[in-house]
């Protein structure tokens, strides 16, 4: 699979990486050997970047994570994990308490790092301060800036679905890449308005996260049992997502392939899909969605014909 760089960072990730919200029990309940899997399987097929925070289930994702790396050769993989939260307490009594401070970020840092049982991490994510933004970019990113200089992380970055806060870390503070999270699909494009240009002027990288909506477009036929933004669909998107399964269909994609490209689309910027599985199958056929060989310009022509309509 191929792999690009982020920036002159020296950090380069796949086109695909792999998303572990999951193994910190996001809908259901796993366990380590079902991590171990899908970690192999996705190093059998060609993933090297693999993403996790320490909110993920309390810390558990980034735990189940570094077990199922362990053995793996560390200059063949790139970890990314997230900054913003402290895990306080142990077992039962965790709780998150977020915390953009400088002595914050070296914290959640060396917390992960144990988790991860890593001696570094290629790429820190300042996660989610949407509603901490003046503080996360005058404390938590000059921290993230200090640690990229001394070598303790290679890349650093900003991830959250909100675009405005994302924009404001790319104007105003020196970041090498966003992750952001469900706003380049083909149900919301609001990326793509100010972000993907402004990223594209400055140099910083975009990896897009939450490229199926939680679930939705992860299926050729949508239904109401799938998520949309981590709840229950509506009839309205449901039909909205059917509708562009069938223009997909017309150019030889199905819906998750179409999803995929999408998101890939504004290459520079982008330079990869974080994309999450409930099982190890799964990891092969998100794989192939890189390669899908219909007709992609008869299929984004169709496409900005219909949002252009839409406004």
């Amino acid at each position: 699979m191929k792999s690009n760089a982020i920036g002159v960072t020296g950090v380069a990730v796949t086109e695909m990486g792999l998303g572990t919200a999951q193994f910190g029990d996001l809908y259901d309940s796993f366990d380590q050997d079902e991590a171990d899997a899908i970690v192999q399987s996705a190093l059998s097929n060609g993933i090297r970047h693999f993403d996790t925070a320490p909110h993920y289930g309390l810390g558990l994702s980034e735990c189940r994570l570094g077990r199922a790396l362990v053995g793996v050769d560390r200059a063949e993989i790139v970890v990314s994990t997230k900054v913003g939260r402290i895990i306080e307490g142990v077992g039962a009594a965790a709780y998150r308490r977020w915390d953009f401070t400088s002595d914050g970020v070296s914290r959640s840092l060396d917390s992960s790092r144990d988790r991860l049982r890593l001696d570094d991490i290629d790429i820190a994510f300042i996660h989610d301060p949407d509603e901490h933004v003046d503080q996360a970019i005058s404390e938590a990113a000059p921290a993230l800036e200090r640690k990229r200089a001394s070598g303790e992380v290679g890349a650093i970055g900003v991830g959250t679905k909100d675009v405005a806060t994302l924009l404001r870390f790319v104007r105003e503070s020196d970041i090498d890449v966003v992750m952001v999270a469900g706003r380049l699909t083909l149900l919301d494009r609001t990326a793509l308005d100010e972000l993907i240009p402004e990223c594209l002027a400055r140099g910083v990288a975009v990896m897009s996260a939450g490229v199926f909506n939680s679930g939705i477009l992860a299926s050729p036929t949508p239904d109401r049992s799938s998520h949309f933004e981590y709840a229950k669909p509506s009839h309205a998107i449901v039909t909205r997502a059917r509708k562009l399964a069938s223009i997909a269909a017309r150019h030889g994609f199905t819906l998750p392939e179409a999803a995929v490209a999408f998101a890939r689309r504004p290459a520079p910027p982008v330079v990869s899909v974080v994309v999450g599985v409930d099982a190890a199958a799964q990891v092969p056929s998100n794989a192939a969605l890189l390669t899908c060989d219909g007709d992609a310009e008869g299929l984004f022509a169709e496409l900005d014909d219909l949002f252009a309509r839409e406004g």
